[in-house]
């Protein structure tokens, strides 16, 4: 791994979550916390699971890379900044169960739900919203459903939209630049002091990312589909990122 250097998780640090693919600990502050990003693999909502060496610090790096990209052209994060190679400190949100997901190109279940063959590029992008709830799957869920879980606000929806459709615009131009087509990806939010901002991550686990010239899948599709060279697809993308 070159500029990468592996560490282990903190010791100090109580533990308050751990997800999929990250440790969230309690800091001296109670308005952060410190994320810690983890080597492990999972797909289709968990049934598959194993681990890609280095992904952790992988994910990190991209994701602070994009955030900071984001921030320079006035996108909001929970981003505060990167402590080390593994792990960042960011804002404490409270979580909007909603996950935005933002499409350029038919893949995946767009693919599978509306019969369009994989790498059709849509003559727009599309929006689309799941329920954040592992034990139902996370589905795919629209306004209405919105409206009666008490998810979020028919303005507040309007503003996650506009935002990822916003965020989107900024991601495909920069990553076109390196050579690399945004396929879709999938973005979260919460609140901080009322105020929404992005969340989560945003690397090859939550991203589909295709070679500009030959459609190579520099993603987590990689694992999904038993493709191999998952690591160095990861790689590559960090590698394009960081110039």
């Amino acid at each position: 791994m070159t500029d990468l250097v592996e560490l282990l998780e903190p010791e100090n640090l109580k533990l308050l979550y751990e997800g999929k693919a990250k440790k969230i600990y309690e800091t001296d502050n109670p308005y952060e916390v410190l994320v810690w990003y983890k080597d492990d693999a999972t797909a289709f909502n968990g049934a598959k699971k194993g681990q890609i060496h280095s992904k952790g610090l992988l994910n990190n790096a991209i994701s602070t890379l994009f955030f900071e990209l984001l921030d320079s052209n006035g996108i909001k994060s929970h981003f505060i900044r990167k402590i080390d190679d593994r792990s960042m400190l960011v804002k404490k949100l409270k979580i909007i169960q909603i996950e935005v997901v933002v499409r350029n190109i038919a893949a995946g279940s767009l693919s599978q739900r509306l019969g369009l063959p994989e790498g059709r590029v849509l003559p727009k992008p599309v929006v689309e919203f799941y329920y954040k709830d592992d034990a139902l799957g996370d589905p795919l869920i629209n306004d209405y459903h919105i409206a009666v879980l008490g998810l979020a606000t028919p303005d507040e929806l309007t503003f996650l939209a506009q935002l990822g459709l916003k965020i989107n615009s900024i991601l495909s131009e920069h990553l076109l630049a390196r050579k690399v087509k945004l396929v879709d990806f999938k973005l979260e939010f919460g609140k901080s002091d009322q105020e929404i901002l992005l969340g989560d991550e945003i690397s090859p686990d939550t991203c589909r990312f295709w070679d500009a010239d030959t459609d190579q899948k520099l993603d987590k599709d990689r694992f999904r589909r038993d493709l191999g060279d998952v690591e160095e697809a990861y790689q590559e993308m960090f590698n394009r990122l960081k110039g």
